[in-house]
């Protein structure tokens, strides 16, 4: 069986035991590791996973994989992990979960936007409270790295001074 297939049973397999475990199946990925194969799975939820949501699904997601021959029965390593920032905003659960966030978004026409996600529905984004498009105009978006966010309030002023509290 080759990668793309085992790649597209591996999805088939677990999605129904992440879903079951409260959590959406975002990808799963198989890359050679010496004798081994490193399964990574990656998972995520509104409101982020905790490590004792990896916890319990790693141990669900390794007993139905143990109970299958999807890996031919080579061993293997698990990986249970949430995206990074850098994953591609591409289903509107993505950019549900991306609110307030400043992101980059490539449209299908070639353009592209940048703003904070103020709002999400089943048909499309809003950017900055005024700039709507559909989902079917989104070609994917990406979260922006910020480091200093102007919104952010951590007892200093927006040039940098520290406040005086008393």
């Amino acid at each position: 069986m080759g990668e793309d297939a085992r790649r597209g049973r591996l999805l088939e397999l677990l999605g129904p035991v992440i879903t079951a475990e409260g959590l959406d199946l975002e990808d799963v990925t198989i890359t050679p590791a010496g004798k081994r194969r490193l399964v990574r799975v990656v998972v995520d939820r509104d409101g982020g996973v905790s490590l004792d949501d990896v916890a319990e699904v790693s141990q669900a997601v390794s007993k139905e994989l143990d109970e299958t021959d999807v890996l031919g029965g080579s061993p293997y390593v698990l990986e249970v992990t949430s995206p990074g920032v850098d994953r591609p905003l591409t289903e509107p659960r993505h950019w549900r979960r991306a609110r307030g966030r400043l992101v980059k978004a490539d449209l299908r026409d070639g353009s592209s936007v940048e703003g904070r996600v103020t709002g999400v529905d089943e048909s499309g984004v809003e950017l900055d409270g005024t700039c709507r498009i559909d989902l079917v105009d989104l070609a994917k978006g990406r979260v922006q790295v910020e480091f200093n966010r102007a919104d952010d309030d951590h007892g200093e002023d927006l040039d940098g001074d520290i406040e005086d509290e008393g």
